[in-house]
């Protein structure tokens, strides 16, 4: 429309007026996607506010530790670890993407199940299972000792045991985003490329790396403010971050106001990255106005196949088989020496119900804002969008004072119930929705929308006859990440979960707490077998869009 107006100056006033009303939303779009889009983005804004309330609540001595060499100290490290592990868990994801999309690498579809896997596993559970296998007094030294003499492992705390344990549980964030744009990519922009005499691997870096910019960048942007907000693996591993600084401030102190500025240094990290990550985005369109129908032709490793076997085949090794057989082994030996499991039925039931409502109402929350973002694109819809981002780089711990303080002052019948919680949950996730259903809205060309509109529909039955059927994949990839991410969700639950509330996530952290490792390793092994189901779906279901793209391009 801007773009009219600049081509035609001398259009009449009248026009021109007219012109400009149309860019203005209509009432429905008001009411159906802009209100609750600002509604959503203002539920996350709630533990921001509450910050600021709590940082300006104190005098100049509760700012004090903002300014010391120590919390200087700690963004760096905190920084220095989101950094290396997004950039070891890139390493990580884009080969693993490319191989299990574009090459004939042998048993292509097991890798391609088995690889997401670790997204799965807790941060507090893989951590756990590291120091009691790899770590200095561990299963391996044990078992080593005997035939070595070893008598000790050498120390696997602090950064270079979170970089590995953060980097092994969180490069599917990458993976998944990579080979979704990998499927989808068109073949004809690589035979361009080769037609005008590059080789293959001249072809990769010039053309196939850069289309996959944005599915890196949004998927490491996920990985940093993950790593940020991680508790568990941080904590078993001893190293300081802010979210440790910032749970160890909340617990040892009445006054939470030193524990709300530190969290604020948080908040503006994110910033720091939100807009680093907007600005790597570019303009670009995303869509294809003519689609080929080519087929996707597999590239032949020939002599690399045995090394891109053995590379697949190590990270599953180490991030899915490892961690499921250390956790049978403490199950067995619990049983063996007469150990009482417990039930499980009520925490898995539990479980279940949070992470189910969590899916739905997070969805539900992310329409609006990805549609927004991506069919009315300006200053406020980028706002919007970016805010929804923020919550995902706090710690649990942040999100769920925030919200017992609102439920307590201004929501009593809210306090200590479950729709606290799920709004926990929906504040804390929302932006891992909001992404899969970008992904699915960037790929959907606008006028199949306009077309709907042309024959006299209304927007919202358009949307409902015509855009919610073709986003439906990027609709349930959300709702199962979601659901496995809140499954294993550990800070907030403890907090806001309502009386007699137990889940497998509390079950674990309670357990491995008293040290207790067979009654620790059954509902972990419970939990992720669970959060496997929803993930296993997804897979299955790119494995079967990735084949019919092949027969029918």
């Amino acid at each position: 429309m801007a773009e009219l107006l600049n081509r035609n100056p001398n259009l009449e006033p009248s026009k021109r007026i007219f012109l400009l009303l149309r860019r203005l939303p209509s009432l429905r779009s008001i009411l159906f996607l802009w209100f609750p889009a600002l509604v959503a983005a203002g539920f996350v804004l709630l533990p921001i506010i509450y910050l600021i309330l709590r940082a300006t609540n104190t005098d100049v001595s509760g700012w004090e530790p903002i300014i010391r060499l120590e919390t200087l100290e700690t963004v760096g490290r905190t920084l220095g670890l989101a950094m290396a592990v997004t950039a070891a868990s890139t390493a990580i994801a884009l080969p693993l993407a490319w191989l299990t999309v574009r090459t004939d690498l042998p048993l292509r579809w097991l890798w391609t199940i088995l690889t997401p896997l670790p997204l799965v596993i807790p941060s507090y559970v893989g951590a756990f299972l590291m120091v009691s296998t790899i770590g200095p007094k561990g299963l391996f030294q044990n078992w080593l000792e005997g035939w070595t003499g070893i008598e000790r492992f050498p120390e696997i705390y602090g950064f270079p045991g979170a970089t590995l344990i953060l980097t092994l549980l969180s490069y599917p964030f990458i993976l998944l985003s990579v080979r979704a744009t990998l499927v989808n990519m068109d073949p004809d922009l690589e035979d361009a490329a080769r037609g005008l005499g590059m080789s293959s691997w001249r072809t990769f870096w010039k053309v196939t790396l850069p289309h996959l910019r944005l599915a890196i960048g949004a998927g490491g942007l996920l990985v940093a403010l993950y790593v940020m907000r991680d508790f568990g693996a941080v904590s078993i591993m001893r190293y300081n971050t802010f979210t440790r600084i910032i749970y160890v401030s909340y617990q040892s102190s009445f006054d939470r106001s030193t524990g709300a500025a530190l969290a604020l240094v948080l908040v503006s990290m994110a910033i720091l990255l939100l807009v680093l990550e907007l600005w790597s985005r570019g303009r670009g369109k995303h869509y294809s106005s003519v689609k080929s129908k080519k087929p996707l032709a597999l590239i032949p490793l020939g002599r690399w196949r045995w090394p891109a076997l053995i590379f697949c085949s190590g990270v599953v090794m180490l991030a899915v088989i490892m961690p499921a057989s250390i956790l049978g082994y403490w199950l067995t030996r619990g049983i063996q020496a007469g150990e009482q499991i417990g039930s499980l039925w009520l925490p898995m039931r539990n479980s279940i119900l949070g992470s189910a409502l969590a899916a739905g109402g997070t969805v539900l929350a992310a329409l609006p804002v990805a549609v927004v973002y991506i069919r009315y694109p300006n200053l406020i819809s980028r706002v919007l969008e970016r805010v929804t981002y923020l919550a995902f780089a706090l710690p649990g711990i942040v999100i769920a004072l925030a919200l017992v303080f609102f439920g307590a002052n201004y929501a009593l019948i809210l306090y200590q119930t479950l729709p606290l919680l799920i709004l926990a949950y929906i504040v804390l996730f929302l932006p891992e929705a909001v992404g899969s259903l970008q992904t699915s809205l960037l790929q959907l060309h606008p006028q199949l929308e306009e077309a709907g509109r042309s024959l006299g529909r209304q927007p919202l039955y358009v949307f409902r006859k015509i855009t919610l059927p073709l986003i439906r994949p990027g609709v349930i990839a959300g709702a199962g990440l979601v659901f496995l991410t809140a499954m294993k969700e550990l800070p907030a639950t403890l907090i806001l979960a309502p009386f007699g509330f137990k889940t497998l996530a509390t079950d674990i952290w309670g357990a491995i707490s008293e040290a207790f490792f067979a009654r620790a390793a059954a509902p972990a092994l419970l939990l992720i077998l669970i959060s496997s189901f929803p993930m296993a779906v997804l897979i299955i279901r790119d494995i079967r869009r990735s084949s019919a793209l092949t027969k029918n391009r």
